[in-house]
């Protein structure tokens, strides 16, 4: 523990523990990509004589068990790997393939003894073998079967109906103190405290836990926290990164959060992200605009059609962008097909990176629903493709989400690997039903993941499953453990230590507002502009100069928030840098203003448009509420005290150049009633947001990535991320035992538990425990940190008690 954490004698006797946990899971090491890699190579070689039909010699590789049964592969060891040999022979009579066929190349065998090497990583429901299964398109109400022993909830008539039929036994019920540290953690991403966990307890209701269940769902704020995680993932948002400072990525993060805080309605989520109403969902559809040439693979359009399909399909359609796929039937006109509906210009198909001569038309994947109009503008394009993929009659939709929700809460999706929806699911009745019933629900998101919460199947106990046993055929047998989220991790961490950072990064709204109380709001703002507008003067067209407001802060900012619109268009400068932009005037911006406002002087600019081809009224209108450190509060609005500037405005890549020329005094624009019509009531309600007062503990989806939540799993968000990796990792291995950033909170937590006012040890080591595992310590457990503590223990010495309880696997797992 050099350099963080003294070794004391309380970390040498949990020591032992950690490097158990440690060893019993692999450390990853990089593994060549299976569908990119492993099975082109095999299909190219192997799959003729050993594939599909064929067994030449009885080896089939048409699965990975029969791979092993035939004993040609070890998995991890290349030596003991039999086919290796025979690919690598010179023996005319031994070599594979036979001597009349072609002979693997150096790169594709360094690539198999890679694959072999890493673990022989095969993807789950992957076969060689010639396809059976029908995927169903349409929506499908299977019958319930009867209910057995009172269990009543539809999941558990599904599954009870499974169990009897594979004559397997039911999991055995979890204990209240599982059950709440479970479902809170799966609902709202939280530990349940102490005072949650005695309440609970105490509750002698035979309904408490169905009570619980929606108390966590109504939290909207502890919700909307929790699953921006998910979605952050699933829509490849992020708050900094690749793309962001060149203005070739935007975010969709202040759209995203509000979704979840009001539970919009998952049809509704979808097509306002396909056919954005406005600028603040458009980020996913854009995707990201690489800088210098790239391949045709990568362009914005590709990136379309590859996201649609795995986000709300399930396809995975990278292989087809590039050529008809390996591992499905989707060929690569199809995907671009799909890429033409986004496209503004001619698309040419291209294979594997070459033209091909054909121009792709804009297409729908299912045309039995209908197909979009390839002549009709963008816009309307996707409209029709919105509302083709939410179609009633789109079963694949609805059930793609369903497979998406029962993984992240049970462990193991319906259908697995989540984005081979194309796979057999092993109970094709629980997953149609879950599906149907999310339609019948309006498409509310926490009516399903109340339904599948309040089930006795997931109220059960949760298995461990060893990774060879994830290459098998499938078959349930309850819940199964999960890692907690890097998310999950710090925010259960920041629970008990207190440690949480002060601020977030996210550029969100984190309230729920109401919205007569929004109504009593009194506004300051005035429109203004330049002399353009002065004396009753109509602006001309085309018009652009810039408007600005230097303030000076004596403290600290705590909490801000800003309205800005602009009759036409404006893009804002805080400070030199681009803080928003906007092209509607009648949808006002929300800002949050948090970490851009310092102490000291500050610089608000406003590049502000004219539009249209006559002279008309032209107007920019600035709201802003800032609480500083202190608590005191100043509003900021748009008035006489504001200057512009008609002088060009230079900006580039996001910053603010110089503005040349002088600056005058603006001009109070008289409001046109149609202004204060299509806006007040939105600056209102922003403004309520912002000044709430709703302060719960910042959470880590609502920061920037840091090295340790990297090492812990959080991706960086390039790409896709549908499910996170289950290994352990060298880096998280070592941040955990010696990192920094996790150090800094268990001295803040230390601090904090050492300040208050124990009567002995043992209260402060049951208070932990109850947090960190809701539950009590047992004698034995009791004993030997009193013994290791003393009864006054040292800030050093509750730091390593804490580090030892979050280093164990119950704190660590999901059971």
């Amino acid at each position: 523990m050099t350099g963080q954490f003294k070794c004391s004698r309380f970390v040498c006797l949990f020591f032992g523990a950690v490097i158990c946990l440690l060893s019993s899971q692999n450390i990853s090491q990089a593994a060549p990509d299976f569908s990119h890699e492993i099975v082109p190579i095999l299909k190219k070689h192997c799959v003729a004589c050993h594939g599909g039909k064929e067994a030449k010699g009885g080896f089939s590789l048409n699965h990975r068990s029969l791979f092993l049964e035939s004993e040609a592969a070890t998995p991890g060891n290349v030596e003991e790997s039999y086919f290796l040999e025979l690919i690598a022979s010179t023996d005319p009579e031994l070599q594979m393939p036979p001597k009349e066929k072609s002979r693997l190349s150096k790169k594709e065998i360094k690539t198999l003894q890679e694959w072999i090497a890493s673990g022989m990583l095969w993807q789950q429901g992957f076969s060689f073998s010639e396809k059976t299964y029908e995927i169903p398109l349409k929506p499908r109400r299977p019958k319930l079967p009867p209910v057995q022993q009172g269990r009543e909830n539809p999941v558990d008539r599904i599954i009870d109906a499974y169990l009897a039929k594979h004559k397997l036994p039911r999991p055995v019920p979890i204990s209240d103190d599982v059950f709440i540290r479970r479902v809170t953690l799966d609902l709202v991403g939280l530990l349940p405290t102490p005072s949650q966990r005695a309440e609970f307890l105490a509750d002698q209701s035979t309904d408490k836990r169905t009570k619980y269940i929606q108390s966590l769902l109504s939290n909207d704020i502890a919700y909307a926290d929790h699953w921006l995680t998910f979605w952050n993932d699933l829509l490849r948002n992020d708050y900094t990164g690749t793309g962001f400072i060149t203005g070739g990525r935007t975010q969709i993060s202040k759209w995203l959060y509000a979704a979840l805080v009001n539970n919009m309605p998952y049809d509704q989520f979808t097509r306002e992200l396909i056919a954005p109403p406005t600028p603040e969902s458009s980020g996913f559809i854009n995707g990201i605009k690489w800088r210098g040439n790239v391949s045709a693979g990568q362009t914005v359009e590709i990136q379309f059609s590859q996201s649609l399909s795995q986000t709300f399909l399930g396809i995975n359609m990278k292989c087809a962008s590039c050529h008809d796929s390996f591992v499905s039937n989707w060929k690569v006109s199809e995907a671009y097909g799909l890429a033409a509906i986004y496209a503004t210009r001619e698309m040419e198909i291209h294979r594997c990176d070459k033209p091909t001569g054909q121009k792709a038309v804009a297409s729908w994947l299912f045309p039995e629903l209908g197909q979009v109009d390839p002549k009709a503008p963008q816009p309307e394009r996707l409209k029709q493709l919105a509302n083709l993929m939410t179609h009633p009659q789109n079963g694949r939709f609805a059930r793609n989400l369903i497979n998406r929700f029962w993984h992240r809460i049970m462990g193991h999706g319906i259908v697995h690997p989540v984005d081979a929806m194309e796979t057999e699911p092993w109970n094709q009745d629980l997953l149609d039903y879950l599906a149907v019933y999310l339609v019948d629900q309006k498409y509310d998101l926490k009516k399903v993941l109340e339904l599948i919460t309040t089930s006795q199947a997931y109220q059960s106990r949760s298995e461990v499953v060893s990774e060879e046993a994830e290459y098998e055929k499938y078959v349930y047998d309850g819940p199964r453990t999960k890692r907690m989220t890097a998310e999950q991790f710090m925010d259960s961490l920041w629970q008990i230590t207190g440690a949480a950072p002060a601020k977030i990064d996210a550029p969100i709204l984190r309230a729920k507002v109401d919205l007569e109380q929004a109504k009593k709001i009194e506004l300051k703002g005035n429109w203004i502009w330049g002399d353009s507008a002065a004396e009753g003067k109509i602006p001309p067209a085309d018009e652009t100069i810039a408007i600005r407001k230097i303030i000076k802060l004596d403290e600290a900012v705590s909490q801000a928030v800003a309205v800005v619109t602009c009759d036409n268009d404006f893009v804002l400068f805080i400070n030199g840098r681009e803080i928003s932009r906007g092209e509607n005037w009648q949808q006002p911006v929300g800002l949050v203003l948090n970490g851009k406002l310092k102490k000291g002087s500050n610089q608000i600019v406003a590049v502000a448009h004219n539009a249209g081809n006559n002279p008309n009224p032209a107007g920019f209108y600035f709201e802003a509420r800032i609480k500083l450190a202190s608590g005191k509060e100043i509003a900021i609005a748009s008035d006489e005290s504001w200057q512009f500037n008609p002088s060009k405005v230079n900006f580039k890549e996001s910053r603010l150049g110089g503005i040349p020329g002088k600056w005058k005094p603006v001009t109070l624009v008289p409001t046109l009633p149609v202004w204060n019509n299509s806006t007040q009531e939105t600056i209102r309600t922003i403004i309520a947001q912002g000044t709430s007062g709703q302060m719960p503990m910042v959470r880590t989806s609502l920061v920037k990535s840091d090295f340790l939540m990297r090492s812990l799993g959080r991706p960086n968000r390039d790409q896709i991320v549908s499910s996170r990796p289950d290994e352990l990792t060298t880096l998280e291995a070592i941040d955990l035992a010696n990192g920094e950033t996790l150090s800094q909170a268990l001295t803040h937590g230390a601090k904090k538990l050492s300040s208050s006012s124990w009567k002995k040890t043992s209260e402060m080591i049951q208070y932990v425990f109850q947090f960190a595992f809701s539950r009590n310590p047992t004698e034995a457990e009791l004993k030997v940190m009193q013994e290791a503590m003393g009864d006054s223990p040292s800030v050093e010495q509750i730091q390593d008690m804490l580090w030892a309880v979050c280093m164990t696997p119950e704190f660590l797992l999901i059971r």
